[in-house]
């Protein structure tokens, strides 16, 4: 692995350890030219997944975009970076275990909201009104309600 900071070609290992629930590992690696310390991440190399949008069009999936829209809805909550990429590991890997090449964007929200809702209120919340786009404040105080009767139960 060449160094991001110098032209050195040889790094080593400090550290491995496996992240999103066995989907990935990271890595901590460190030059041996200018002892630079950076962290890289080895995942599965899967195929193309296909996202069927609202409007039919339709885009290759971009995990990025996945854990950008969950690190917003997470701001300032207890929800940390590898719970994050846990729960996207989770979301891959039941959308991979379907075996199409094809999703609906909204399989996707859903499947992010049912995972968010068990680590967050807060965060399920804010990245439900998103998601969801309500349109007043009734659709919005439905969502909170049904927040607090399951935190009840």
């Amino acid at each position: 692995m060449k160094c991001p900071k110098c032209p050195e070609g040889d790094t080593k290992v400090i550290e491995s350890r496996d992240v999103a629930a066995g989907q990935a590992i990271r890595r901590r690696r460190e030059c041996l030219g200018c002892d630079y310390r950076f962290t890289t991440y080895e995942r599965i190399e899967r195929p193309n997944l296909i996202i069927v949008k609202k409007d039919g069009a339709r885009q290759v999936y971009d995990r990025g975009k996945l854990i950008a829209g969950l690190q917003r809805a997470s701001q300032k909550t207890s929800v940390s970076g590898p719970q994050i990429e846990e729960l996207v590991g989770r979301i891959e890997e039941d959308l991979y275990a379907r075996g199409e090449n094809e999703v609906e964007s909204n399989v996707i929200g859903e499947m992010a909201m049912h995972e968010l809702a068990k680590l967050d209120d807060v965060a399920y919340v804010r990245f439900t009104s998103v998601y969801r786009s309500f349109k007043d404040i009734e659709s919005f105080e439905r969502e909170l309600k049904m927040v607090k009767d399951r935190a009840g139960a």
